[in-house]
């Protein structure tokens, strides 16, 4: 499932770093989700062209390096659950969004019926409106570029996604649930960026994840609009987890449920067909809990195949990450 390769040890020492729009010592360039495309196909594949990869503080440049048959997946049970403006340029309206408990974590569903390694349109359910893409401008058909969704926290204004997907927050834009142009619930402007020094020092591919600040819109905070994940570490390699991605040349997210496996000591791998360039950073949702237990990403930036993704594997090392996080909005 997936390639092997033989893994490097596991730094262990974490110290997070923080970059914001307003620093100096960040350059203002975004990241594409490659997934395993370079810049140059990504933009080949309908993708507006954006700046190539820049280092940060003293990072080095990483160069990013068939379905299973189907089953029916077993049926879970649902858990208790956990209108603003679009940004300039965004089309439609947004409509008015219930309002979930800022903190109690979004309801999920469950996967009755659904077909393993087999990926459709997601539908328009509460766990699939914490999941978006992430623009720089207009919030337009053809304009984004890495996925991310809301992870549940006390603040109410944090995000998930994948560390390869953005070196600067200049003009980052977050629309949850986008679909078709649209930004039903509205746009968050992403403010921070949050890291591991494995990652910023190292580009590690082991912590290829990060975690976003976004500021309110229209005095709403994201979590409050439409509810957040629960982060989830240590979950067996044989989960069975939806994944959720935004192709960059599709205008609707994906799912996909399957069974993950192991493809390293810290690297999760699934295969789910269908998640190219722009689907990094999407979420694997935990059938079982609910919980977030991954971001695509990780081994060769997310996989070098549409049909294969990896996650960087969640453990104390994002625990730790998230807890810092946490404690310094506080």
């Amino acid at each position: 499932m997936g390639q092997h390769r033989r893994r490097k040890p596991r730094r262990r020492l974490l110290a997070p770093t923080l970059f914001t729009g307003l620093s100096a010592v960040v350059v203002a360039a975004v990241v594409t989700g490659t997934h395993g495309l370079s810049l140059s196909d990504a933009t080949a594949a309908g993708k507006a062209a954006r700046s190539p990869r820049t280092s940060v503080a003293g990072a080095p440049d990483t160069p990013a390096p068939a379905a299973p048959a189907p089953v029916v997946a077993p049926d879970t049970e649902p858990s208790p659950t956990a209108g603003t403006t679009p940004a300039p340029g965004a089309t439609g309206s947004p409509t008015a969004a219930p309002t979930p408990s800022a903190t109690t974590p979004t309801a999920r569903p469950g996967t009755s019926g659904a077909v393993l390694g087999s990926t459709t349109a997601a539908p328009d359910n509460p766990e699939a409106a914490t999941v978006g893409a992430l623009f720089t401008g207009a919030v337009a058909a053809g304009n984004h570029f890495c996925t991310a969704s809301v992870l549940h926290s006390a603040a109410g204004n944090l995000l998930l996604t994948a560390a390869h997907c953005l070196t600067s927050t200049d003009g980052v834009v977050f629309a949850p649930g986008y679909r078709d142009g649209t930004a039903p619930y509205g746009t968050w402007r992403v403010t921070a960026v949050h890291t591991t020094a494995g990652w910023s020092q190292k580009a590690d591919q082991d912590e290829d994840f990060a975690i976003l600040e976004t500021a309110p819109s229209s005095g709403r905070k994201v979590e409050d609009v439409v509810g957040g994940n629960r982060l989830g570490t240590d979950r067996p390699f044989g989960d069975t987890v939806r994944l959720y991605g935004y192709s960059a040349d599709a205008e609707t997210l994906s799912l996909c449920t399957n069974t993950t496996d192991k493809q390293g000591t810290y690297q999760r791998v699934i295969d789910c067909p269908d998640y190219p360039a722009g689907t990094s950073g999407g979420p694997w949702i935990d059938a079982a809990t609910g919980d977030v237990v991954g971001a695509i990403g990780g081994y060769q930036q997310g996989g070098d195949s549409d049909n294969t993704s990896y996650s960087a594997y969640f453990d104390h090392t994002i625990a730790g990450l998230y807890a810092q996080v946490v404690a310094a909005k506080s």
